[in-house]
């Protein structure tokens, strides 16, 4: 059996010819090169994890996940509302979006070679690169301003809007992966082709278009601009959507901005605390579009 070897472990150096050494030291070189950018890639997370952890980790108490804010100046208090406010809204976004999303999805790969599918295809591209303050200044001036009042209903319709774009295009994505076989394989059994694509290839496609929700809802859970003009914040717990709510990335942006000590300790640890439910529901992602062991 062959064992691996790096190139530096091989023949002599001055055994090799001159074609061969080139061919070595190109070796090594690109080596080295890809080496360093996957470092300086992982690099700045490191750094913002360990910074969290350094600044952050002190002031993540239990009492920060079961109470409100503190009267300011004064210390103790926690981000209850908050979470309880990005549940509500990121859960309703996730309620609204991905349904939606996924049906898309699936005429996009069912129509994939027609006119109507193109245009909504480019135009899922153009909203997957949209500003997210754009995205909140839509939902403000046609929800808000219509409604008289800010709302935590308009916050999650605005992250529902940003979440819509990314798991759309993922799940064409992942239903191009299912073999086509499978989708014939089902038509010869007699199966009509809406039958086919929703008890054969959707479910084949489901782990990667889960993937894809999870990563979108990460994403959504740190947004913060779109919220300042839909959700706006609030100090007070509420779990009604129809009145002004907070979430931990407004929560993070007012005490970070205000002028207490403790306010920026909490930031802090808001943040690592968001960072951490990011990193999980990324492991979670990476969990699930794992092939299965066979």
């Amino acid at each position: 059996m062959r064992t691996l070897r790096l190139p530096w472990q091989l023949a002599a150096w001055g055994a090799l010819s001159g074609r061969e050494r080139r061919r070595r030291l190109l070796n090594v070189t690109m080596f080295g090169l890809t080496t360093l950018a996957a470092a300086l890639t992982v690099l700045p997370l490191l750094l913002i994890l360990g910074h969290l952890l350094r600044t952050g980790l002190a002031a993540v108490e239990p009492s920060l996940f079961v109470r409100g804010p503190a009267p300011p100046g004064q210390s103790g208090g926690g981000i209850a509302h908050a979470l309880v406010g990005s549940a509500l809204m990121v859960g309703t976004a996730a309620v609204v979006g991905i349904p939606v999303a996924v049906g898309v999805g699936l005429f996009l790969h069912e129509n994939r070679r027609r006119a109507a599918a193109d245009a909504v295809r480019f135009l899922a591209d153009v909203m997957n690169g949209l500003p997210s303050i754009v995205v909140g200044l839509f939902v403000w001036a046609t929800v808000v301003l219509r409604m008289g009042h800010f709302s935590g209903l308009a916050g999650a319709l605005a992250l529902a809007l940003i979440l819509l774009p990314l798991v759309l295009r993922t799940t064409e994505e992942m239903l191009r992966l299912v073999p086509r076989e499978l989708y014939e394989g089902a038509l010869a059994l007699g199966a009509p082709g809406w039958r086919a694509t929703l008890a054969v290839v959707l479910p084949a496609a489901r782990s990667g278009i889960l993937t894809g929700a999870l990563v979108g809802l990460a994403r959504v859970a740190g947004e913060t601009a779109p919220l300042l003009f839909t959700a706006l914040g609030s100090h007070f717990l509420t779990w009604r959507l129809d009145r002004p709510m907070s979430a931990v990335p407004l929560q993070i942006f007012v005490y970070a901005t205000g002028p207490y000590p403790e306010w920026h300790r909490q930031a802090w640890a808001a943040a690592l605390v968001l960072l951490g439910f990011v990193l999980l529901v990324n492991v979670a992602a990476r969990f699930l579009i794992r092939p299965p062991d066979r």
